[in-house]
């Protein structure tokens, strides 16, 4: 466990390895129009780079569980950064769009080590008690990245050309490298005992999905915070080719909504104190997908400008922020043992998902607001479906308040 010494500096060093995901994500989005120039494509076609990043954050989930308890936290997260840097450098003599979607696949696969090894040295470092609180100290500093990323990826693409986002991305992992194999622990040591081979790994999300409860929450949850990766993989499409914003108003922008998605989070927490996790997610649900349909409907009839666009989709945001972290809990709340196996095959199915959901805004090639629209809309209420349905399959749904765990049947 950290000593209260040195606590603070690995929250800190834990905080900055989540980031590395967000911040390859969301930096690049104000480049999307001058990515698209140098490789004689469109923004909507460099969108499918984004979209193979939420497919290799997805694949990965799966990996890198087994492997941090097998070789430990830091031998897995190093080669992950390693890997995550030399798709970085490599992304820089990319000259189609096929090639830099296959490299940000890549450069996927690496930068994920660090946000589940992030994870798993929280329970390595601090009590069982605190846990709870030190993730949400993790939150606070991921939920920073769309704030910065954005802006710190338009200076850089406007002063320097939009290889240095790459450049500077690098440069950060880097930069954590060294500071991880300098100042932060081992937080656990190597598990021979561990089995690698694809039997038992497979029997053991297996055992997972068979969970009804699991798989309604997680899923309905991954349909409708797919609704978030859709709009981060359509947004310099919408507020830049649509509006014809420019890239310095598009940051300021996408900061701006993010504070829906991020402020809901933090209201969660006092909710929680009065409803159910069960509840909270079924409101959140309720308000996203009548939303969702109105923004569908007013897109296709003409109805809505830049403002009225940006308040739907605040509130469609702010309606996400309330109902993945909800969805979550429920959805590990019936596991006793494989804690590890249902984190993972949740990550997997949340990514999964909303991966697939934002590729399509890529492969429609549209120079309108009408693709988001509609995969916002199919998303929700795709979501809201498998809630309704899947509900009727579960006997006794366990639910998590602030305190307890409850029973409710039904």
């Amino acid at each position: 466990m950290a000593s209260s010494q040195n606590r603070y500096l690995i929250i800190l060093i834990l905080g900055a390895l989540s980031t590395i995901s967000p911040f390859a994500i969301d930096m690049y989005l104000p480049a999307f129009p001058e990515i698209a120039t140098a490789l004689h494509t469109t923004p909507a076609r460099v969108s499918l780079s984004l979209a193979s990043y939420f497919a290799g954050l997805a694949a990965g989930q799966l990996f890198y569980g087994p492997l941090l308890d097998r070789f430990g936290r830091k031998l897995p997260l190093y080669a992950g950064l390693l890997l995550f840097v030399a798709a970085s450098v490599a992304c820089l003599g990319a000259h189609s769009v096929e090639w830099l979607v296959v490299l940000r696949f890549v450069q996927a696969l690496g930068g994920c080590g660090a946000g589940v090894a992030a994870m798993a040295m929280v329970r390595d470092f601090f009590p069982a008690r605190e846990t709870a609180k030190i993730i949400s100290l993790l939150v606070l500093v991921i939920s920073a990245s769309p704030l910065l990323a954005p802006s710190v990826g338009v200076y850089v693409s406007v002063h320097l050309g939009w290889q240095w986002v790459f450049i500077v991305l690098s440069a950060f992992v880097l930069l954590m490298l060294l500071v991880t194999a300098c100042v932060l622990p081992e937080g656990h040591s190597p598990d021979r005992s561990i089995s690698l081979r694809a039997g038992p790994i497979l029997r053991n999300y297996h055992a997972v999905l068979k969970e009804p409860q699991f798989l309604t929450y997680a899923l309905s949850g991954a349909f409708s915070f797919s609704g978030l990766l859709v709009y981060v993989a359509g947004s310099p499409i919408v507020f830049m080719e649509v509006y014809h914003v420019s890239a310095q108003e598009f940051g300021a922008i996408f900061a701006g909504l993010s504070v829906g998605f991020i402020g809901s989070n933090q209201v969660n927490v006092l909710l929680l104190r009065k409803f159910s996790s069960e509840q909270i997610f079924r409101g959140a649900m309720l308000v996203e997908c009548p939303v969702a349909l109105l923004l569908l409907v007013g897109t296709a009839c003409g109805w809505f400008g830049l403002w009225a666009t940006l308040v739907l989709l605040f509130i469609v945001l702010s309606a996400l922020g309330l109902g993945f972290p909800n969805a979550a809990a429920l959805a590990l709340v019936p596991f006793d043992h494989n804690i590890g196996s249902a984190s993972a095959m949740l990550g997997f199915l949340q990514i999964g998902v909303s991966g697939l959901a934002s590729a399509s805004i890529g492969i429609f090639d549209s120079h309108s607001l009408m693709p988001v629209a509609w995969v916002l809309a199919a998303t929700s209420w795709i979501g809201f479906a498998i809630l309704i349905l899947g509900k009727r399959r579960i006997p006794n749904l366990r639910y998590v308040e602030e305190k307890d765990a409850h029973l409710l049947t039904h």
